[in-house]
């Protein structure tokens, strides 16, 4: 069951009209990084989720994205609210001037079936900011807990920086508020899904399988300047060095990978 409350999660506001950046904005409506595509990633592990912690937290930042995307929405209409002409036209030209100011005949439906007029004759559309409509294939959910909770950080970090682009783009100190709030609350989710992580022992490697456990502990260096002796050149370690100096995890570097190599031509 779903319950609408009127009441805006947070004070939406804007300054002034500003069609370009309301295009922009699209990006966190219908964008793969966007709300939407957050509330049906969680929504989703949520409704497959067994343990019921995990489900509870899931279902509630999924509820709560429900409300970002509102609040997106919401900021959407009040940049393109009472927009002059001139100002749309910077964006996609007459036409679309025309068509927000309801100038143009059967606009309701040009709005609708029109692949130019990105920003959805005056509101919020399904599509990212580029114009590309919203697919399921942004939802990259493969049902494992461990292997869902890290690719949800991965997603919030992701939301983060895209808002905190946005912000940075617009002089809007309004625009600037909310997207500071929905911005915050993605480090929120980022470290909520991190807790949930980490309450699962063993959390690592993902799934059932060990893996076999000399290759999950080789670190291979097959990028770098190989001699005739198949070894990989002298200062070609760096990514061995950082990798052993910074995790738990052992690793044994393996500069000679050529030796070993399958004697398998390519077909």
């Amino acid at each position: 069951m779903f319950l609408h409350n009127t009441k805006m999660m947070y004070t939406v506001r804007v300054d002034q009209p500003d069609p370009a950046f309301a295009k922009l904005l699209l990006e966190q409506f219908g964008g793969p990084n966007g709300e939407l595509a957050a509330a049906m990633r969680y929504f989703l592990q949520g409704w497959n989720e067994p343990d019921g912690r995990r489900r509870s937290m899931l279902l509630d930042i999924a509820t709560e994205e429900l409300s970002h995307l509102e609040m997106v929405a919401q900021t959407l209409t009040l940049l393109l609210r009472g927009s002059p002409s001139e100002l749309v036209d910077q964006v996609e030209g007459t036409y679309l001037g025309e068509l927000l100011d309801g100038k143009m005949p059967d606009s309701a439906a040009l709005a609708l079936g029109s692949g130019a007029n990105v920003l959805g004759g005056g509101g919020a559309r399904l599509t990212d900011s580029q114009g590309a409509p919203f697919t399921a294939a942004y939802i990259d959910t493969i049902g494992e807990p461990t292997a869902d909770l890290r690719s949800d950080i991965a997603a919030e970090a992701r939301a983060k920086l895209v808002y905190e682009r946005l912000i940075k783009l617009t002089d809007d100190n309004g625009a600037k508020d909310t997207l500071n709030f929905l911005m915050t609350r993605e480090i929120a989710h980022q470290k909520m899904f991190e807790a949930a992580l980490a309450a699962i022992e063993p959390n690592f490697p993902p799934g059932t399988l060990p893996g076999n456990e000399k290759l999950g502990h080789a670190y291979i260096a097959d990028s770098g300047d190989f001699g005739e002796s198949g070894k990989n050149g002298a200062g070609n370690a760096e990514g061995f060095n950082l990798a052993e100096a910074n995790s738990s995890w052992r690793f044994i570097l393996d500069d000679k990978p050529t030796q070993h190599a399958s004697e398998q031509e390519v077909l």
